[in-house]
């Protein structure tokens, strides 16, 4: 058998019914990982060995493994406990709010493969019950509710581009409270503990990716000393998310409307994490830009 680091990488799609599977394998394929639709969970043994006897011939594969494989779909939580010693083996869960997953089956007219007699609510609450296992296992959750196509599509990218080296990737994004918490965070910070740059008639109009704006933010009593901090506690998360093999994860930085004080101390965050060891830092705005 080949070394393991010459053995491919296999990725684990799975998830709620009309949460975007299909646009997740579509992505990846964009991405040249080569996926396999609708496999049944015993088959991911066979296919991580494939990987490893292929060698560099098959460096990315992404199998989506859903309940569309009936009684066979139970057996996905043992044969992932069995496999998780193997480091290249990932699991990706994209899931969404009942409420947009009965939108989304009304609006193509299709029955919630789970449904049976009943309704697509009470099909999406079976399933739930039957993925809770697998959710709590995965590596990367995904909540598509406010993503449309293209959004997932570009979040798949910014997930599983080429990440060099690195063990880990931390996407750190600004936002906007008034729009909402971004739902797949795995850490909030609050900059409204600072004074608004918005009261401010020469800042309003900018932002926090302007000078003005970041020397008034880290002018702040307080702003220094909580960057410094707050990257300084993150260390040892990072290094103890590297040993459970979490490869992805999102800090969330928020301000009133996600302009100024989150946009500056997102920047701050990545510069002082930049060098991490084994961990690539991304940033995004997703609310820079809505005023």
């Amino acid at each position: 058998m080949s070394d393991e680091s010459d053995s491919g990488e296999v990725l684990i799609v799975t998830g709620m019914s009309g949460a975007g599977r299909s646009t997740a394998a579509n992505a990846l394929e964009d991405l040249d990982w080569y996926v396999v639709d609708n496999l049944p969970p015993q088959m991911l043994k066979p296919l991580l060995d494939l990987t490893e006897l292929a060698g560099g011939a098959l460096p990315k594969m992404a199998a989506v493994v859903d309940v569309r494989g009936r009684d066979l779909f139970a057996e996905l939580p043992e044969v992932m406990r069995t496999l998780r010693d193997r480091r290249r083996l990932r699991s990706i869960f994209l899931d969404a709010s009942d409420d947009v997953l009965v939108r989304r089956f009304e609006a193509v007219r299709r029955p919630h493969p789970l449904q049976g007699e009943g309704t697509i609510i009470d099909g999406i609450r079976l399933e739930r019950e039957r993925l809770a296992s697998v959710r709590e296992r995965a590596d990367i959750i995904v909540d598509t509710s406010s993503l449309n196509i293209h959004h997932l599509t570009t979040r798949i990218a910014d997930l599983f581009s080429d990440e060099g080296a690195a063990r880990h990737t931390l996407t750190i994004m600004s936002f906007g409270f008034k729009y909402g918490l971004p739902p797949d965070a795995d850490l909030v910070a609050d900059m409204r503990f600072l004074p608004n740059p918005f009261w401010s008639e020469e800042l309003r109009s900018l932002t926090g990716e302007t000078p003005e704006v970041r020397d008034f933010v880290l002018a702040q009593e307080g702003a220094e000393e909580f960057i410094d901090a707050y990257a300084a506690a993150l260390a040892p998360v990072l290094a103890g998310y590297q040993r459970e093999n979490k490869r992805h994860s999102m800090i969330a930085v928020g301000c009133t409307g996600g302009k100024h004080r989150s946009v500056v101390t997102a920047r701050e965050l990545a510069e002082r994490l930049a060098d991490s060891p084994g961990v690539a830092v991304r940033v995004k705005h997703r609310d820079l830009g809505r005023e």
